[in-house]
């Protein structure tokens, strides 16, 4: 049987879940204490209280684990964007509010920051789904922010290049390579891009 035909994993059990969750913290723990390099599965198993092949059906490899972190903390502002929507006059005011916000999470755990962008850095074609299932989060706390209920071909278009330009500044920022100024400034000009969300009026 191909992946491609490869049949949808049963959902997880409540106890199931409740592993998953504390593989989790265990290794956002871990990673925001040392980044990268501090996050060893042997470590993150005795961490979760699970056994060390257990871990590894959960997560194959610490890029896995990495990414699914980011996955979770992504679906977590999600749904805190959705219960509190961002303010702003316009969708692209909105956007950069928001992706803004999604920064400053970033910034207040740095080595966790630095640990989940390295691994979407070095994630090859076994990770895939799970940096597809990252983008696709960035794309809809992108879309729910700019409001827009039916966006033109030309605003998903710069919806995807304002994911790519987030994610190029959290990047450049982690390396030292630019200031927070420089990196609101470069968020708040590509979210321009998404133009006008109101009909122009009629002549």
């Amino acid at each position: 049987m191909t992946a491609e035909t490869k049949p949808a994993s049963p959902p997880l059990t409540e106890r199931q879940e409740a592993r998953r969750r504390r593989i989790l913290q265990a290794g956002a723990l871990l990673a925001g204490r040392g980044g990268f390099e501090a996050v060893q599965m042997r470590e993150v198993a005795e961490a979760a209280e699970v056994a060390l092949g257990t871990l590894y059906r959960y997560f194959p490899s610490k890029i896995h684990l990495l990414v699914g972190i980011m996955q979770d903390r992504l679906q977590h502002l999600h749904g805190t964007l959705r219960r509190h929507p961002p303010a702003g006059d316009d969708a692209a005011e909105r956007v950069a509010g928001t992706l803004m916000r999604a920064f400053r999470a970033m910034q207040r755990k740095p080595h966790l920051a630095d640990a989940m962008v390295r691994a979407l850095t070095f994630a090859d074609r076994g990770v895939s789904a799970e940096v597809d299932t990252v983008s696709r989060i960035t794309t809809a706390i992108i879309l729910d922010a700019t409001g827009l209920e039916h966006p033109t071909p030309e605003q998903l278009s710069a919806v995807r290049v304002i994911e790519h330009t987030w994610h190029a500044a959290l990047i450049t920022w982690l390396a030292g390579r630019a200031s927070i100024a420089q990196v609101q400034t470069d968020i708040e000009t590509v979210c321009r891009l998404i133009g006008p969300t109101t009909p122009p009026a009629a002549p």
